[in-house]
């Protein structure tokens, strides 16, 4: 997944809004959001090649709202140079955190020592209560491992709110559609859009220049990789959690 923005804490009774896209290449397998089998309280897609997942929620048996929804979502730091072709899925460190009973801390503090061999990602882990970003390639921001406060966030191949076009103009669309109210629809629609930046605006990653501009949109469209899915989620007080996904290609 490679763009989400994100209300924490903004929301009477919702502690959490997001709104996600996540990105692919087309000939990866995978399956979209379903209830698993072998993890009955885990809701999410699911990646077929590595086994993990971009992004869920999951509800213990009995439990809602601050006793039992978690949410966990994931996307990868853009660093080709720093590619390693034999690290673990990072997908992994999504459905693990939803499969287990940790709070958001000690399932932090458990997966640090070896966040080292992964390829760079972001990761955020919450419940109704916490909420916390995660990076292996953001050690210096004082935001990492740190409970979140408050507000209105975006991530996408860098770090948070790193001002990324595509984040900036999200995440200020995403905060008007909170304010107005706006339907489930509306945030698909700003999630649809597929307009590249102009190119005095691009970041620069270490891809060629085609695919800078290509990954500048927030709905990514080519022949061979692009935005596959995007969804919705909103975690509750005293509700259970919802995830509403729309499946692209």
């Amino acid at each position: 997944m490679c763009l989400i923005v994100f209300a924490w804490q903004v929301m009477p009774d919702v502690p959490l809004v997001a709104a996600s896209n996540r990105d692919e290449f087309y000939a990866r397998p995978a399956l979209p959001a379903h209830r698993w089998e072998d993890h009955p309280e885990i809701y999410a897609g699911r990646d077929l090649e590595g086994g993990g997942t971009w992004l869920g929620v999951a509800d213990r048996p009995g439990q809602t709202g601050r006793k039992g929804s978690r949410f966990a979502a994931l996307t990868n730091v853009r660093m080709p140079h720093l590619m390693k072709d034999d690290a673990p899925t990072r997908g992994l460190l999504v459905s693990d955190y939803l499969a287990s009973s940790l709070s958001p801390e000690e399932y932090i503090r458990d997966i640090k020592h070896e966040a080292h061999h992964y390829n760079g990602f972001n990761l955020l882990v919450g419940d109704a209560d916490t909420l916390i970003w995660y990076s292996n390639y953001g050690l210096m921001n004082p935001k990492n491992g740190q409970a979140l406060q408050p507000g209105i966030y975006g991530l996408s191949n860098a770090l948070l709110n790193d001002p990324w076009p595509k984040v900036v103009r999200t995440r200020a669309q995403f905060g008007c559609l909170l304010g107005i109210g706006a339907p489930e629809d509306a945030y698909f629609e700003m999630l649809s859009d597929t307009a590249t930046v102009p190119d005095k605006l691009l970041p620069r990653t270490g891809v060629p220049y085609e695919w800078e501009k290509l990954l500048s949109a927030v709905c990514i469209q080519s022949p061979d990789y692009g935005t596959r899915a995007s969804t919705l989620v909103e975690l509750y007080n005293d509700a259970p959690a919802t995830l509403h996904e729309r499946v692209i290609r």
